[in-house]
C-alpha cells in the first residue's frame, strides 16, 4: 500500500484548461456551464468568462439559452440553478442517474468498512449509497462534508459524526472551500471514499468546476487508503477542471459495466479494480 503522506497531487493551470475550452462550440460550452451549475448551484458571468476564456456578452447569451430551455434561472450578474431551492427544501440530490449501479457500489463500498473504523465520505449520490449500508457497523467515525449524510448517520447510536465548516453547496448538499479544506489538516483517517465526475488514464480525475479541487486534495492527504466509487459511466469520461493523476488511488470500486481492458489499465497502474455485481 502506498503511504499516506507525502502523497503528490497536481491540479491542472486555470491557463491550460482555457487553452483547452477556447475553441468549444456553443452547444458544448452550454453543456459545461450547465454541468458547472448542476455542482455549485449558482455562477457569476465573470466567473464564467474567465474560467471558459470568452467574452461576457458570450457568457450572457449561454444563460440566455439555458434559461430558456428551463435549467437555469438568470438574475443580475449570473444565473442559478432552476431546481435548487426544491432540492434543498426536499434534501435531494442533483445527479440520480444509474441509481441501480451506484446502489451495488454502496453495498460493496461498505462491505470495506470494519467496525470501530475512522472514514472520510466524499459528498455525492454514490457516497450517499455508501452511507446508507454502514448503518449495520457499530462505533464507526464518519468524517463527511455532507449534510444529508451526517443527518443519516448522526442518529445512529455508537457513531460519531464529524463536519467541517465551510460555505453550502445546495446541489450536492455539502460544505466547501477553504474552511472546509483546512479542518482536515489534522485529520487521520483509514479510508477516503472518494466521488468523481468523469476518470480517464489520460485525464485523471475530473469535476465540473474548480471549487472543490482544494478540499479533494485535503481529503486525499488525510487518508491512509483511497478508495474511488464511481459507476461504469464515468470511465474514460472528462470534465472541466483536473483534480490530478490516478496516483492518488489505491482502489476503484465500480459496477459490472467495466470492460476487460479498463480493469487491466487501472490495474497496470497499480489500482485495485472492484467490481460490485
Amino acid at each position: 500500500m502506498r503511504a499516506a503522506t507525502g502523497r503528490s497531487v497536481r491540479t491542472t493551470p486555470v491557463s491550460e484548461a482555457h487553452s483547452v475550452l477556447n475553441g468549444l462550440l456553443a452547444e458544448p460550452r452550454r453543456m459545461k456551464i450547465l454541468a458547472w451549475l448542476q455542482e455549485e448551484g449558482s455562477a457569476r458571468v465573470r466567473d464564467l468568462s474567465a474560467a471558459f476564456g470568452v467574452s461576457e456578452a458570450t457568457i450572457r447569451q449561454d444563460l440566455e439559452r439555458l434559461d430558456t430551455d428551463g435549467h437555469i434561472t438568470r438574475q443580475h450578474g449570473g444565473a442559478f440553478l432552476r431546481t435548487m431551492p426544491r432540492q434543498v427544501e426536499t434534501l435531494s440530490l442533483q445527479h440520480m442517474e444509474n441509481i441501480d449501479k451506484k446502489r451495488k457500489i454502496g453495498i460493496k463500498a461498505a462491505s470495506l468498512v470494519g467496525d470501530g473504523e475512522t472514514i472520510i465520505l466524499d459528498a455525492g449520490s454514490t457516497t450517499t449509497e455508501v452511507a446508507h449500508n454502514l448503518l449495520g457497523r457499530s462505533s464507526l467515525t464518519v468524517i463527511t462534508t455532507a449534510l444529508n449524510i451526517a443527518l443519516m448517520l448522526g442518529a445512529v447510536p455508537g457513531y460519531a459524526v464529524h463536519m467541517p465548516g465551510g460555505q453550502f453547496k445546495a446541489p450536492t448538499l455539502s460544505l466547501s472551500g477553504d474552511r472546509a479544506a483546512d479542518y482536515f489538516q489534522d485529520v487521520l483517517a483509514g479510508k477516503l471514499f472518494l466521488a468523481t465526475a468523469g476518470v480517464a488514464l489520460d485525464s485523471g480525475l475530473t469535476y465540473p468546476s474548480f471549487a472543490d479541487l482544494q478540499l479533494k486534495q485535503a481529503m486525499i492527504k488525510a487518508a491512509a487508503h483511497v478508495c474511488l466509487v464511481a459507476d461504469s459511466t464515468k470511465i474514460n469520461r472528462s470534465s472541466f477542471t483536473r483534480l490530478g493523476t490516478l496516483d492518488v488511488l489505491h482502489s476503484f470500486i465500480t459496477d459490472d459495466g467495466i470492460s476487460d481492458g479498463d480493469v487491466r489499465a487501472f490495474e497496470s497502474r497499480g489500482i485495485n479494480v472492484i467490481i460490485a455485481e
